[in-house]
């Protein structure tokens, strides 16, 4: 039998006024998978989230978080997620161990706040007698990281929990996704740092306007495609290659009607077609025939980023600006 998934987004429609923040979104995150969800801002990520979260009602469909109804069994649910919030929503007057401290008392078998501390790189005397509002803001990062980690949580939601931290403590914190991921905790993932994404994520959904545009593993998605780059001599003649390659790999059942060689930058090449093994080494042969070195060679979309950018372009819109409580145990 299958285990019931950690977290299900079933057709979940969300508006406000007459706009469509959220518009028939359907996924499943695993138990034990970290799933990252990305879109611009406005695509809807802040809002899925947040109704996830039980901070929000859909107006259609459905969520469900560990098998529960965020807002009818928001009490039951808290002790058994951790939401770590990209800014604010931490006493501002309290110290990082006192924080630590008050937050442990909302869980049954909490972390022990000194060792989250020092998890989190924040045990150095200077920070820990310095009240919230006075630490810089990488450090109020890694305070609400180890605030959403103090439950022992089975899920635990993290809003961009690298952003604004310098090098040594940005790996710091994604070793601490990782052993997250290890540990078997869910993780739902939502950043702008696409290589963060690309590198720790087990799957990657991508949202725009409100709808799913891509979902899958880095791998998967970032496998094939319709286009193959190359870098080599300037001016090489493009007609005649293309012609070779066609030759080379013939249009039989499942190879493009047409394929076109293009030159868009000086000695930068790209091959419009189905990438396959065969058209690698088609185009390698002719290369070596003509006896033009071979620079670099590249296939799919190349990372995440220019998945990313293809699929949503760079369009930016705010959304409502998010309705929590100050502080949430």
């Amino acid at each position: 039998m299958d285990p019931v998934p950690a977290v299900v987004v079933d057709r979940l429609v969300k508006r406000y006024g007459e706009r469509t923040a959220v518009d028939e979104l359907s996924f499943t995150v695993a138990p034990g998978e970290l799933l990252a969800l990305l879109g611009p801002n406005g695509a809807g990520k802040t809002t899925t989230v947040e109704t996830l979260e039980g901070y929000r009602t859909p107006d259609g469909g459905r969520v469900r978080v560990l098998g529960l109804d965020p807002r009818r069994d928001g009490a039951a649910l808290r002790r058994r997620i951790g939401l770590m919030l990209q800014r604010g929503g931490l006493y501002p007057l309290l110290r990082p161990l006192e924080l630590l401290r008050l937050y442990a008392t909302y869980y049954p078998d909490p972390e022990r706040p000194e060792a989250l501390l020092e998890r989190v790189g924040l045990d150095d005397p200077v920070v820990r007698r310095t009240a919230y509002r006075r630490l810089s803001g990488g450090e109020q990062q890694r305070l609400s990281l180890a605030v959403a980690l103090v439950g022992r949580p089975e899920l635990v939601f993290l809003d961009e929990p690298t952003a604004g931290l310098d090098p040594a403590a940005r790996l710091r914190t994604g070793a601490l996704i990782r052993e997250l991921r290890s540990a078997g905790v869910t993780v739902l993932l939502t950043t702008h740092d696409l290589a963060e994404a690309e590198r720790v994520a087990d799957r990657v959904a991508i949202i725009d306007g409100g709808r799913l545009v891509a979902l899958g593993t880095p791998a998967e998605l970032l496998r094939g495609g319709d286009r193959l780059r190359f870098r080599a001599a300037p001016g090489l003649p493009v007609e005649a290659l293309a012609a070779e390659l066609r030759r080379a790999v013939g249009t039989g059942a499942g190879e493009p009607a047409e394929l076109a060689v293009s030159e868009p930058a000086p000695g930068e090449y790209t091959v419009a077609a189905r990438v396959t093994a065969e058209l690698i080494a088609a185009l390698a042969a002719v290369l070596r025939d003509r006896d033009v070195l071979l620079a670099e060679l590249s296939t799919g979309q190349g990372s995440l980023e220019a998945l990313f950018l293809r699929l949503t372009g760079e369009r930016s819109a705010a959304e409502p600006p998010a309705e929590r409580p100050a502080a949430e145990g």
